[in-house]
């Protein structure tokens, strides 16, 4: 029996796709990966997973497993050979079970993202990750990339949200760690292997997550800042004076709303351009007064300190997700704009200011004119440090001609300053050699041993990580 016959034994014939236009699964979000699949396969359930990567082994196939399809690294879509089968985990969409006394949630993995939160949030409780993707995004992706987004000052990444998995293995068998255990020292913990890990290891197949309390109040505010440093020294004060309430801390530099305002301009933009913008978020289950108060007198007192010259701060719920769709319309601006380099990066907060001065210069002088799109996530260390053509040069020519000078730039002073390559995207394919180049020799033996232990004969997701 063919392997298209037995997943079509498994799935269904409606849900083995072959031939005609798999355009939709063979190319990334950024369509700078085009590849071919063997086929689409489309499981929905736990056991189907398990009988498909069983079939794959036997038949020497190799699988590419695809959520959402918004990854930024080219780890989710086929190589070129036409021979790997792409396991599409849409199906898997069930909310499974949300217990309120534990706290936790518990979710297959192709449930999209806004879907859990819906879930979560009908029953009185917070699924607190929060990504401009979300609607699109799932949690299985999520996972498997250890996403972060907006509210990691508060929550912490995906890892942090997540008590347990249910795993489909390189051999087709079963692991049921779903646990909601908040404590569970048995051994070597299996759950942190899989998160993170983009397919490479194993299937996720399901997640247990944790809940939080929803907060009865949220304020909202963006504020001009003219320095980087001064964002710096913001943070520090909304962290002292607001604490755990302190749920988003964003940073956006005058080019990337500039981005804004050309490709979106019905999305009103109320501070006048600045050399650097915040948008920062406190939520709160105390009285709206109480909270409304303490978050108007950081601004305050950051405008007497001069940290900040300006601020606008969210009357209403409406107004609070214009301010954040100008955040997240960034990356949809740039897109417009052309073809970038994009770097998702790391560096410890306190060295951000220093890594931006030094690497904006460096690259003006590599490529005079260079625009930079720097924005992100100040409150975790994470920017999208990302490089856009001279005003006027083709973009594909600027890819062609700059895109290893550029990222050797970016990574250099990424490393000098103590920071990573990747702080929430991945690896995929993009940057495994450069993870190769840069990752510690010791880090790097550990990682390929797991691999080899885990997946021997490199049938899982091969090509991406190591």
């Amino acid at each position: 029996m063919t392997l298209e016959a037995s997943l079509r034994g498994i799935v269904g014939s409606a849900h083995v796709l072959q031939g005609g236009d798999l355009a939709a699964y063979e190319i990334d979000w950024r369509k700078r990966y085009h590849g071919r699949a063997r086929l689409v396969v489309r499981p929905a359930t736990t056991a189907e997973v398990a009988a498909v990567v069983q079939a794959c082994a036997a038949a020497g196939a190799a699988i590419v497993p695809q959520g959402g399809n918004t990854g930024l690294v080219g780890a989710s879509v086929p190589d070129g050979s036409g021979t790997q089968v792409l396991m599409h985990m849409g199906r898997l969409n069930r909310i499974r079970a949300i217990d309120g006394a534990n706290l936790t949630m518990t979710v297959e993995a192709g449930c999209l993202l806004q879907a859990v939160q819906e879930a979560a949030a009908a029953q009185g409780w917070l699924f607190p990750l929060s990504l401009a993707a979300e609607g699109s995004c799932t949690i299985g992706g999520n996972l498997a990339t250890n996403a972060g987004g907006t509210q990691v000052v508060r929550y912490g990444n995906a890892r942090d949200l997540c008590l347990g998995l249910e795993v489909v293995t390189a051999e087709g068998e079963v692991w049921d760690g779903l646990s909601g255990l908040r404590k569970d020292n048995t051994g070597y913990d299996l759950r942190d292997l899989f998160i993170g890990s983009e397919g490479t290891l194993g299937l996720i197949t399901a997640a247990t997550l944790k809940l939080y309390p929803l907060p009865t109040v949220v304020t909202t505010a963006l504020a001009s800042l003219d320095w980087l440093d001064s964002a710096v020294a913001f943070l520090g004060l909304a962290q002292a004076r607001l604490g755990a309430s302190l749920t988003g801390f964003e940073v956006m530099n005058r080019f990337s709303l500039d981005l804004v305002r050309r490709h979106f301009p019905q999305l009103a933009q109320p501070l006048p351009r600045a050399g650097w913008t915040v948008l920062l978020e406190q939520s709160d289950n105390e009285s709206e007064a109480q909270a409304t108060q303490r978050f108007e007198s950081l601004l305050e007192a950051a405008m007497e300190r001069g940290l900040i010259t300006d601020a606008a701060v969210a009357s209403s719920l409406e107004q609070a997700k214009t301010l954040w769709h100008l955040r997240e319309a960034i990356p949809l601006a740039q897109s417009l704009e052309g073809l970038n380099i994009k770097h998702d990066i790391s560096v410890p907060i306190s060295r951000i200011p220093a890594f931006v001065r030094a690497t904006d210069e460096a690259l003006e002088r590599a490529v005079p004119g260079v625009r930079l799109v720097d924005f992100g996530h100040l409150g975790d260390g994470n920017l999208h440090y990302n490089v856009q053509a001279p005003s006027g040069m083709d973009a594909q020519r600027f890819l062609a001609e700059h895109e290893e000078r550029v990222n050797d730039i970016v990574y250099d002073a990424v490393m000098a300053h103590g920071g990573s390559i990747s702080a929430e995207h991945g690896i995929g394919a993009l940057k495994r050699d450069e993870l190769a180049r840069r990752k510690s020799p010791v880090a790097l033996k550990l990682m390929r041993a797991i691999k080899q232990a885990l997946d021997p004969h490199g049938r899982m997701n091969p090509g991406r990580v190591v």
